[in-house]
């Protein structure tokens, strides 16, 4: 199990609001955060809307890329203090020029965004690098996402893929788990889910299904300036899931033989029931239905289960009433 915490934006261009996301992410036992590497004239112009109008000291969206950028040797702080904290540093790159500073700062993989799926210039641009890639899935059909895997392969790259759905934040009718075990019997890699439902049970549920990745966006508070706050987790809710997660894929991972109940002798000998009278009964007396009781413990008498084999008998000894039954009292 791989858990990916989305940093995104949510530092407002803050190197110390950054720092301080990755301390507190690294307590929660998540194995990753993640960044995104906007460099806003590589990527972007003055013409691109914002999804979300949310920011009023940002002109326009180029203008909030640009506002958002940390310099090469922030970057490479912010990697340190990850590894310092032993949690991987990892990111999704935007464009050409953000796959070169990333490979100054140093990273193990690439984390492929939803928009970025058919942008083959940056795919190849990630491809000489040789690093495994983690697609995100959220607005692709299977034809383009086919187009991309058959493009990896071609260059021998690694990969998982995230079922995601591009909605902030995400509705329960949007979830689409169903995709997880369709991208599984399709693709046979590792996949993942991505989150932007702002809720533990999604990425619970994620799980059952056969998730081996997720990722979610992280907020100190859902209230916090940004684009994704509505749609992320808060620390505490992190903590919480990741330590539900690492149950639910312990249980995964140890299968119950449902056909073995060995394990449950001892147990069984003091829930399980033999039979009994419930009245005072004589010598020569037939066994009905309403003379029976089940009662602890098992094998103090006939099973319980035996009940049908008892009935019409005739008893060749006096019991009273709440006595064990056994088979030396019937003829």
């Amino acid at each position: 199990m791989y858990i990916i915490a989305e940093i995104g934006q949510a530092h407002d261009g803050s190197l110390g609001m950054a720092m301080s996301y990755i301390d507190a992410l690294a307590q929660t036992g998540v194995d990753a955060v993640k960044f995104q590497v906007h460099i806003g004239e590589a990527e972007s112009s003055i013409y691109e809307p914002f999804r979300i109008k949310f920011s009023e000291q940002d002109k326009t969206r180029f203008d909030y890329w640009k506002r958002m950028e940390f310099t090469p040797t922030e970057w490479k702080i912010l990697k340190e203090r990850c590894d310092e904290k032993n949690v991987e540093f990892l990111a999704s790159a935007f464009s050409n020029k953000a796959v070169d500073l990333l490979e100054d700062v140093g990273v193990k993989r690439y984390k492929i965004g939803s928009g970025e799926v058919s942008n083959f210039l940056l795919l190849e641009k990630i491809a000489e690098t040789g690093k495994p890639v983690i697609l995100s899935s959220g607005m692709s059909s299977y034809a383009e996402l086919d187009a991309t895997i058959e493009f990896l392969k071609e260059k021998n790259i690694s990969y998982s893929i995230l079922q995601c759905t591009t909605a902030y934040p995400t509705k329960p009718e949007q979830y689409g788990l169903n995709v997880i075990q369709e991208l599984i019997e399709r693709y046979q890699v590792p996949v993942g889910y991505s989150d932007h439902s702002a809720k533990m049970e999604t990425c619970i549920a994620a799980i059952a299904m056969g998730a081996e990745i997720l990722e979610f966006h992280a907020v100190f508070s859902r209230k916090s300036f940004g684009p994704d706050s509505s749609s992320s987790l808060e620390i505490d809710e992190i903590e919480k899931l990741v330590k539900s997660v690492k149950n639910i894929s312990n249980a995964l991972e140890n299968p119950v033989d449902k056909s073995d109940n060995k394990a449950f002798d001892e147990l069984k000998s003091i829930f399980e029931k033999s039979l009994a009278v419930n009245k005072d009964l004589k010598k020569g007396h037939i066994i009905k239905f309403e003379d029976l009781e089940a009662k602890k413990p098992k094998r103090k008498g006939i099973d319980a289960a035996s009940f049908r084999e008892v009935i019409g008998q005739e008893l060749k000894t006096d019991l009273a009433k709440w006595d064990f039954l056994n088979k030396e009292h019937l003829q």
